[in-house]
């Protein structure tokens, strides 16, 4: 038919849009990976300088790193799997609210009602942990290979056939 033409244009002209598309995504998500991974390691040494300065580390000192540490890796994992290790940012968070409850504790010398607070929170955490490594064991996500695996794949079918 005459239409042929038009279409076969239009089916190039899709596949263009979509690479061009796929590499800009992906453009913008190394640079942004390599920004955060900078950032995190920026802040970490600034850390430990502050730490050095200082003359003495502290337990909140430690733990600033351990959360700098526990940043750093869910970025590279983040990079190598393209996948959010959701479970890094729980260990952040219970580490973070650790320090907070630490510090607190090392200031005022007397625990109070916000420590139980932040306890139930850790714990909370700490069950929510659970639950992902659960599920991401029982259910564990689809793996693809190459550069390609961000694409969809569309099947063509016939109209008015069912999935």
């Amino acid at each position: 038919m005459k239409t042929e033409w038009a279409e076969s244009l239009r089916q190039r002209m899709h596949g263009q849009a979509e690479s061009l598309g796929n590499l800009l995504v992906e453009a913008f998500h190394y640079l942004a990976l390599f920004a955060i991974g900078g950032a995190t390691s920026w802040a970490a040494l600034q850390a430990f300088a502050g730490m050095l300065d200082k003359g003495h580390v502290t337990v909140d000192d430690i733990l600033l790193l351990f959360i700098y540490l526990e940043l750093g890796a869910m970025v590279g994992i983040y990079f190598k799997t393209n996948h959010m290790p959701i479970r890094f940012l729980i260990y952040v968070a219970i580490t973070a609210l650790t320090r907070l409850m630490i510090g607190d504790i090392s200031h005022s010398h007397t625990p109070g009602w916000g420590e139980l607070i932040v306890s139930g929170a850790i714990l909370l955490l700490a069950v929510a942990n659970l639950v992902v490594r659960y599920a991401s064991s029982r259910f564990p996500a689809e793996q693809a290979d190459g550069p390609a695996r961000r694409r969809i794949q569309v099947s063509e079918k016939p109209q008015g056939e069912n999935a």
